[in-house]
């Protein structure tokens, strides 16, 4: 049947085969091919990073001289040498909620100073009920821009998740009173069965009690 989903697709295999975690390794590598998002030396949080596919591509394009953070409910079992690829940074874990104060500040303090790049795979636990979960995932999205205003630096960047509807549109129109440029993005690695998007937000603004 068209459409149909299927767990063990062509990227689910090359995942296994290539060593990356999960097969949304290659939605980031298509998104940073098409978006460029992702630069040596970088300082990266991953949010809702597990099981951390998304650290092991962030880790290689930001390379040894970058920082890696990914944070998650969930936790994140270390990365082994062999999980890595060469020249890649070493991503750091935290398993906490990122909207508590304490989390925020260990993000902080372990990465010296603010981020270039948020990352946001994060994806509301479907319960079929159609605005009900477009709903939980407007919420994801303005949690990650509330965390983008506690540690993102002037100038930087927000890569997020999202599933089109009226409400998320008007999100969306929201965040350009904090960003020069707004992109949409749609990976051909996304599942065929899947609706979601992400949107490149760049040159982030704070406001000036962000900034002070």
């Amino acid at each position: 049947m068209p459409g149909k989903y299927n767990r063990k697709d062509h990227f689910y295999k090359a995942a296994k085969s290539e060593g990356f975690r999960s097969r949304a390794a290659y939605k980031l590598i298509e998104l940073n091919q098409k978006a460029k998002v992702l630069r040596k030396g970088a300082a990266v949080l991953d949010l809702g990073a597990a099981p951390g596919g998304w650290l092991q591509v962030a880790a290689m394009a930001v390379g040894s001289g970058g920082r890696v953070f990914g944070v998650d409910l969930e936790p994140i079992p270390p990365f082994s040498p062999a999980e890595l690829k060469p020249g890649s940074a070493v991503p750091v874990t935290i398993q906490g909620d990122i909207t508590s104060e304490a989390v925020r500040q260990q993000l902080v303090q372990r990465a010296g100073g603010q981020y270039d790049v948020v990352l946001s795979d994060m994806s509301p636990k479907l319960s079929g009920i159609r605005d009900r979960d477009i709903a939980m995932s407007v919420e994801l999205i303005a949690m990650a821009q509330d965390v983008c205003c506690a540690l993102l630096r002037p100038g930087g960047v927000m890569l997020a998740k999202v599933f089109p509807s009226n409400d998320t549109e008007e999100l969306i129109k929201s965040l350009r009173d904090s960003y020069r440029r707004i992109e949409r993005v749609h990976p051909k690695s996304s599942r065929k069965t899947s609706r979601e998007l992400y949107i490149v937000c760049r040159g982030f603004v704070p406001t000036r009690e962000e900034a002070s």
